[in-house]
């Protein structure tokens, strides 16, 4: 016997009933689970950057329980229910994609042969989610911009990046990476600058923060022209920096010296000879 996504409902509103229900689960909010949707994605993401399959399959499971905990509240407090969330979703996706459902109803095909090329199959998605969000305005938005949808809440880097797109897509945007680089040393010098008036004067720490941000900003914008995803690439230098420092406590270790005790050019020479072996 396999449980089916109706069994999951079930079992939701069961965890959630206010008499015979887990006691954790009734008291959840809208609020408080957002924590663990969070941890959740970030644990599916890290089985997809380890390839490890088997537990990709339960991390899945776990986020989607997320979306039952969050429908089955929105059914009681007469928001939306799990069906709707469905509904609303197809909807949106065959409205997006006319280059697959010519006809905006899930049984339409397209020509094979008549397909539309992948940029006129971006600009067409661009505009239908500018349209959409025409008609339905966040309303925390405080007037209209392009820029609306585009959550607060995201962490700041991937925020940054769709902040740097969506202006991009309208017209807003260097004109090629050359600027881009010119731009990167003025921040440097912008941030040195304002790091040694720090150093000097008090109260200028949050120039410091501003200056950093902007580099930041900066860095985004070079990962967009280069097209790599700077998340991404910051993780696998976070990765590079975790393997080879394990590297050094190891080699330390075989050798009976403690890297506590150990001088910080003893520890650069480990380092060198780690990044060595890694080229070889």
């Amino acid at each position: 016997m396999s449980y089916s996504i109706e069994d999951l409902k079930t079992l939701m509103a069961r965890l959630r009933d206010p008499e015979t229900g887990c006691p954790w689960d009734t008291r959840q909010t809208f609020k408080t689970i957002v924590p663990h949707t969070l941890e959740e994605a970030y644990e599916v993401a890290d089985a997809i950057e380890r390839a490890d399959y088997p537990h990709l399959e339960d991390e899945l499971g776990d986020l989607l329980f997320q979306v039952i905990f969050y429908t089955q509240m929105g059914r009681e407090q007469g928001h939306f229910d799990f069906n709707s969330v469905v509904d609303n979703l197809v909807r949106k996706l065959v409205r997006r994609h006319p280059h697959v459902f010519p006809d905006g109803t899930l049984e339409s095909r397209v020509d094979p042969d008549n397909r539309p090329g992948e940029a006129e199959i971006k600009a067409s998605w661009e505009r239908i989610k500018a349209e959409e969000r025409a008609l339905n305005p966040k309303p925390e938005a405080s007037g209209s911009s392009r820029l609306d949808g585009i959550a607060r809440t995201l962490p700041a880097m991937a925020r940054a990046e769709k902040l740097q797109k969506r202006a991009a897509n309208h017209g807003f945007d260097w004109p090629d990476i050359e600027p881009v680089f010119d731009k990167l040393h003025e921040e440097i010098d912008e941030l040195k600058e304002a790091w040694y008036a720090a150093e000097n004067r008090s109260g200028a720490r949050d120039a410091v923060e501003d200056e950093l941000g902007d580099l930041l900003f900066v860095c985004v914008n070079l990962a967009r022209f280069m097209k790599v995803n700077p998340e991404q690439a910051l993780n696998r230098t976070n990765h590079k920096f975790d393997a080879r420092f394990r590297a050094i406590e190891r080699r330390l270790e075989d050798e009976g010296r403690n890297l506590d005790n150990e001088t910080l050019d003893a520890l650069d020479a480990i380092w060198q000879q780690v990044k060595g072996v890694e080229k070889l």
